[in-house]
C-alpha cells in the first residue's frame, strides 16, 4: 500500500506521542534512539521515505524485534555455528544480553564470527556448500530480515517466487502451467553455476544501498557477507558470495536477482523464477535459443554471474524439470524422474536391513517422508505413479521383515502366524533365495498384505494423494 508523506509524517508524531506517554513506565534502554517503541504495529519505512531509511538499525535493534528474530530461529532449529552454541541456549543469553547487544548494533559494531562450512550431496553429483551461522549472528541476521523484508519485498517481480512471504513452489507451478497452456510450450531453462558462492559483493551492496541509507547497516551487511569460513579446521576468507544456511542469504539473492526480472519484464518475456531456478517459456526453438544468448550475455556482463551452460537448454517443456514437476501438454503437471529417483533412495536408506532399526521407527519415518513428499507433489497427475511407489515401498517392508525374522524358524512362526499353511511357511524359511526374491513370494504376500500394512500404520502414497488432490 503506498503511503505519502503526510501520512508518514502523521504516524511518526502518533508513535513519539505514545512512547512519551509510556516513558516513564518503561525501562529508557529499551526506547529506541528514533522514538519508536515497542509499538504492537511498528512504523516500517517505505522505500521512497529516504529520511526513514537512515535509522533503520534502531528498527533492528529493538527489544520486541530481537526477541521475535530469537523466536524464529528457535523455531527453524538448525545445528550450531562454530562457538557450539545451540538455539536452546538463545533465550537465555538474550534476556541478560540484549541490551549489549542493541548498543553493539547502534554504535556499528557488531563483528560476526566466521561461519562453519558444511557441505551436502547434491544430486545428481557434486555437493553444495552450506555456511552456517552462529546462532547469535543467525539471530541478528533474522532481525534484519524482519525489517529490510517489509522495505523490500513489495518491489520485486510478481514473476518472483521463492524465499518470499505468502508465496510458493506451488505459486511458480501454477504460473508455468498457465504459460504452457496458453501455448508457450518452449522453456528457456537456465542454470546458474554455483549462485550463492559467486554473488558479486559489490554489486550486491550497491543494490541494497538503493534501499538503504543507514550506513551502520550497510556495514554489518558487507561484514556477514565477509565474514570468514571455518571449513575442516581451517579459516577461509570471502571475497565473494552468500553461503546458505543464514536467514539474510535468501533476501539478498532476490535482491541481486530483481534486476534479472526487471530486465525480462522490460522485454515482454513470460517467466517464472524460484531463487536462482529461472525458466522463460516461448513459442519457438529459435525464439528460445534467442532468449538464452542474450539473457547469458546480460547475466554474464551486468550481474557477473555465470551460466551452466552444460545443465541450461532449449527445450519442450516436458523434457525438462522445474522445482521437482514436469510440465505437460495443455498445462498439466506430472512427476519429474529425477523427484521420483531421489525418493527411492530416501526409502532404500530407511529400509536398510543391517540398519539396526525396529520396524515400527522405520515406519513412523517413512509416514513423515509420505506426507511431505505427497503434500509437495499434490498437483501432479500421478495417480499411477503413487501406486507403484506403494507397491515397491510394501515389497522393501516385506524384505526387511523377513531378514527381522533371521533363521527359517522365525519366518516359518511368523508366516503361520499370519495364515500361512505351515509347509507353505516352512517352504519359505527353508528357500535359499535371497530376501528379496523371498519377499515376492505369495506366502509374504499373503501375511503381510494390506491389512498388515494398515495394522503397523503405514501411511501410503496412493491414499494420502487421494486426500489432498482435491486440494491441489
Amino acid at each position: 500500500m503506498d503511503v505519502s508523506r503526510p501520512q508518514v509524517l502523521a504516524r511518526q508524531l502518533e508513535l513519539f506521542e505514545w512512547s512519551a506517554e509510556c516513558l516513564p513506565a518503561l525501562d529508557q534502554g529499551s526506547i529506541p534512539r528514533s522514538g519508536v517503541a515497542e509499538a504492537s504495529e511498528p512504523f516500517t519505512a517505505q522505500p521512497e521515505d529516504r529520511v526513514a531509511t537512515e535509522n533503520l538499525m534502531e528498527q533492528i535493534a529493538t527489544r520486541a524485534n530481537l526477541f521475535r528474530a530469537c523466536r524464529k530461529v528457535k523455531a527453524n532449529k538448525g545445528s550450531a555455528g562454530v562457538d557450539r552454541q545451540t538455539v536452546h541456549d538463545l533465550t537465555e543469553w538474550l534476556e541478560t544480553g540484549w541490551h549489549e547487544l542493541r548498543k553493539e548494533l547502534l554504535d556499528g559494531k557488531y563483528e560476526p564470527a566466521a561461519v562453519r562450512g558444511v557441505q551436502i550431496p547434491k544430486p545428481p553429483r557434486g555437493v553444495r556448500q552450506l555456511g552456517i551461522p552462529t546462532v547469535k549472528d543467525r539471530l541478528v541476521q533474522q532481525a534484519v530480515v524482519q525489517v529490510l523484508e517489509p522495505l523490500i519485498d513489495p518491489g520485486f517481480s510478481e514473476s518472483s517466487y521463492g524465499f518470499r512471504p505468502g508465496r510458493s513452489a506451488h505459486d511458480a507451478l501454477r504460473a508455468g502451467s498457465s504459460y504452457v497452456e496458453e501455448g508457450r510450450e518452449i522453456v528457456v531453462d537456465l542454470d546458474l553455476e554455483k549462485f550463492f558462492d559467486r554473488v558479486n559483493h559489490d554489486i550486491l551492496m550497491s543494490r541494497l544501498a538503493r534501499h538503504v541509507e543507514d550506513k551502520r547497516l550497510l556495514k554489518l551487511v558487507r561484514r556477514f557477507l565477509q565474514a570468514d569460513m571455518m571449513q575442516e579446521g581451517v579459516c577461509v576468507r570471502r571475497d565473494e558470495g552468500t553461503p546458505q544456511g543464514g536467514p539474510l542469504s535468501p533476501l539478498l539473492a532476490n535482491l541481486l536477482l530483481d534486476d534479472l526480472d526487471k530486465e525480462l519484464e522490460r522485454r515482454g518475456h513470460c517467466f517464472c523464477r524460484y531463487a536462482d531456478d529461472c525458466n522463460i517459456y516461448v513459442h519457438s526453438q529459435k525464439a528460445g535459443e534467442r532468449v538464452l544468448a542474450s539473457v547469458t550475455q546480460y547475466l554474464e556482463r551486468k550481474l557477473k554471474l555465470k551460466v551452466n551452460r552444460m545443465k541450461s537448454a532449449v527445450a519442450p517443456v516436458w523434457e525438462r524439470k522445474f522445482l521437482g514437476y514436469r510440465l505437460l501438454s495443455r498445462g498439466k503437471l506430472g512427476i519429474a524422474v529425477q523427484s521420483v529417483a531421489r525418493l527411492k533412495e530416501k526409502v532404500r536408506q530407511l529400509t536398510k536391513r543391517n540398519r539396526g532399526r525396529s520396524l515400527e521407527r522405520t515406519v513412523s519415518e517413512l509416514n513423515s517422508l509420505i506426507r511431505g513428499w505427497v503434500a509437495y507433489f499434490r498437483m501432479a497427475q500421478a495417480k499411477g505413479t503413487m501406486g507403484d511407489l506403494d507397491a515397491w515401498m510394501r515389497r522393501k517392508l516385506r524384505c526387511m521383515k523377513l531378514k527381522q525374522c533371521k533363521r527359517a524358524v522365525g519366518i516359518a512362526r511368523f508366516l503361520m502366524s499370519r495364515g500361512v499353511e505351515r509347509n507353505k511357511a516352512w517352504m519359505l524359511g527353508g528357500s535359499g533365495k535371497g530376501w528379496w526374491c523371498k519377499s515376492l513370494s505369495p506366502q509374504a504376500h499373503r501375511a503381510m498384505g494390506k491389512n498388515w500394512f494398515n495394522e503397523i500404520g503405514l501411511d501410503g502414497f496412493a491414499d494420502r494423494y487421494r486426500k489432498l488432490e482435491r486440494f491441489a
